[in-house]
């Protein structure tokens, strides 16, 4: 009921000419996504609404303390989800309160941005002004991959693709916008190549973790100790082998994190097996049409990750 059309947002004397920039950006990479990279089209990013508060929603996702499965909630149209989403934060930190009760690792987080699936026009969010002008260019190509394909039951599928089809789009959309020799162009694909750098790492220790886990199985071994002492020796070894590779800042947060198995989840679903996506990409000569049409298919399987592990061998054969 708050939103208003873009252009007239664009009128008001009162809104500073930063956010009227950052506006037209948006309109730009909604273009972008919709006519070059052939993503739905639809009412999106057209409207605006001025927020008055740093986020949107509030998220609560939670895990066993001995396992690395998400807790997940079901919903009616979009199934199992590792997150349920609060307008008011009383109501998440009350979510996360009863959550803890039930012995679970928790974390809650503010969302900025988020989709409706292509079932409303999503605006352009007052939270998301603070972005940086590129992080808002690969947050609505990456929502708008979310209007054009979500697998029910499939959030680590749907997140993973997402994730790679904003930083793959970015990167085009820069290079059009800016020029092959563009400053931001530079930072964003530097950034990525960081992203690839950190899924490898994070999948790996993900991986390794969850066979911890296994290997647990005595119950005087599940000490919190024991728990917490493992978790931090993944920050350990990204402090000591990952961090000197990357080129960008963006995971410097990552070693004061107070990591669970909650917090680890997320990375689970937003970044193991990025290079599976990567692989696809190259498969069909980085043809975002194709990509889709090709990641469409696996709209019907079971497991979305395991189907594009053999869409990738049979396309490699």
């Amino acid at each position: 009921n708050s939103r208003i059309p873009i252009e007239k947002a664009l009128k008001d004397e009162k809104m500073s000419e930063e956010h009227k920039t950052t506006l037209r950006l948006a309109m730009k990479a909604k273009l972008f996504a919709e006519e070059k990279l052939k993503l739905k089209k639809s009412g999106s990013y057209s409207s605006y609404v001025a927020l008055n508060r740093p986020f949107v929603t509030y998220a609560v996702s939670a895990a066993p303390k001995w396992d690395l499965k998400h807790y997940q909630w079901n919903y009616l149209i979009v199934g199992k989800m590792p997150y349920k989403g609060f307008f008011n934060l009383e109501d998440a930190k009350l979510e996360e309160e009863n959550l803890k009760k039930q012995n679970l690792d928790t974390y809650l987080r503010g969302v900025s941005a988020y989709s409706t699936l292509g079932w409303f026009d999503d605006p352009v969010l007052s939270s998301m002004m603070s972005y940086k002008n590129y992080d808002l260019v690969n947050t609505i190509i990456h929502e708008t991959a979310h209007t054009t394909l979500y697998i029910k039951n499939s959030a680590d599928f749907n997140e993973r693709m997402a994730v790679f089809l904003g930083n793959q789009g970015s990167e085009l959309f820069y290079q059009e916008l800016e020029g092959k020799d563009s400053a931001t162009l530079r930072q964003v694909q530097l950034e990525n190549e960081d992203d690839k750098i950190f899924s490898e790492f994070i999948s790996q220790e993900l991986t390794q973790l969850e066979n911890w886990y296994k290997e647990q199985t005595q119950i005087d071994k599940q000490t919190e100790e024991r728990r917490t002492t493992r978790i931090k020796e993944i920050q350990s070894r990204f402090l000591e082998k990952i961090k000197p590779k990357l080129k960008t800042q963006i995971y410097d947060y990552f070693q004061k994190l107070d990591l669970n198995n909650a917090r680890l989840n997320g990375y689970k679903t937003y970044m193991k097996d990025l290079s599976d996506f990567e692989k696809l990409y190259e498969l069909v000569n980085h043809d975002f049409k194709k990509f889709i049409e090709k990641c469409q298919s696996l709209e019907k399987h079971h497991q979305p990750e395991e189907g594009l592990k053999k869409l990738i061998s049979s396309l490699l054969n």
